[in-house]
């Protein structure tokens, strides 16, 4: 899981991570947190904290945490060797760029199937401003080969970044993971959840301040977009431990329903008072 701290944990980012979190702990793997704090100007300390407690609160306990402005020089190896293969190169405006070989990639994303992307459109596309100044496609395939990393299971908003770091990973000679993209958690006007548009209300702090407890949202967001082929709709993280399985992740998107999570709230309320 690798959220940039620009802003509050988004209740999207906490589906996605509890997607990780029951598949690394199902096949005896790693659940790896990765902070995407490249971007200095947006970034705040107050938001990675808020990240991590976050985590903390709902019980998705990480393996490892990686912070990628503790990173900087191994970057700038892998951009040196980049440039001294001729893969990439520094462009008149100072940037610098991958050479793209403009050719077709085809991935097999686990839910999707294969996906397939001609990638000359895409052109020499920047890698980093500087050679001390990395981009996200870059730092991304450099931080997953680094931490040996196998799946990647993310919003499926990330399935056009794709054939990009598909690309860097040829060049540096990394391994291909698996990927899985997910769908969208949508709004009730089936437009995706966004902090302009639909204000706090993406955050998972938003829900925490309502008095919802973290055994119901971990039970409501594990059932948007997947389902367990039965009629249970009450989980607890143990119980979604034993039956959660990725290929049942749906490709459409799921709505947030507020009402339903307060129903969900309810039931785990009882399920506490009458232990």
């Amino acid at each position: 899981m690798a959220p940039s701290p620009t802003g509050k944990l988004h209740i999207g980012g906490v589906r996605t991570a509890l997607y990780n979190f029951l598949y690394a702990r199902q096949n005896g793997g790693k659940f790896i947190l990765r902070i995407e704090d490249t971007d200095k100007e947006r970034n705040k300390k107050e938001y990675e904290e808020d990240i991590l407690e976050g985590f903390k609160w709902l019980g998705l306990n990480y393996d490892e945490l990686y912070k990628q402005s503790d990173r900087g020089e191994i970057y700038k190896k892998y951009l040196e060797k980049l440039i001294s293969d001729d893969l990439a190169y520094e462009a008149e405006d100072k940037v610098i760029r991958f050479r793209n070989p403009g050719k077709d990639v085809i991935f097999n994303d686990l839910i999707r199937g294969d996906i397939k992307f001609n990638t000359e459109e895409l052109g020499d596309f920047v890698i980093a401003k500087s050679i001390d100044d990395p981009l996200y496609h870059l730092a991304v395939v450099v931080d997953d080969h680094e931490s040996g990393i196998t799946h990647i299971i993310r919003g499926e908003d990330h399935i056009s970044n794709t054939p990009r770091q598909i690309l860097i990973q040829e060049a540096i000679g990394a391994s291909r993971p698996l990927y899985a993209h997910l769908p969208l958690i949508l709004a009730p006007d089936r437009s995706k959840l966004s902090k302009r548009k639909h204000g706090e209300s993406v955050s998972l702090e938003y829900y925490r301040n309502k008095g919802y407890s973290a055994e119901a949202i971990i039970n409501y967001l594990a059932l948007l977009g997947w389902n367990p082929g039965t009629d249970q709709e009450i989980f607890t993280l143990d119980e979604l431990l034993k039956v959660f399985n990725l290929q049942k992740v749906h490709k459409g998107g799921a709505i947030l329903d507020e009402k339903k999570l307060s129903w969900v709230n309810r039931k785990h309320f009882n399920l506490g008072r009458n232990k």
